[in-house]
């Protein structure tokens, strides 16, 4: 069991199936939580703005290394 830190609702996790850093959602309330402990399992709420921005860095990274692809092809034509 967890508690969820935005509306205080108990939440049935079972710490054999999640990992630290997964994303659950809460059944009550709807926000976004992220596992940052396995023992006790606690929950905190995901900001929305930040996991915008991660995702932003993980499409550029992508975006950086089809551009290091596609250099590579240059050289060996």
């Amino acid at each position: 069991m967890a508690t969820c830190p935005e509306c205080d609702f108990e939440i049935d996790v079972d710490e054999y199936d999640v990992d630290k850093g997964d994303s659950l959602e809460c059944d009550n309330c709807g926000v976004r939580l992220e596992v940052v402990s396995l023992n006790p399992i606690e929950l905190d709420v995901v900001d929305e703005e930040e996991e915008e921005e991660e995702e932003d860095e993980e499409v550029d990274d992508e975006d950086e290394e089809g551009r290091d692809d596609e250099d590579d092809e240059d050289w060996d034509q």
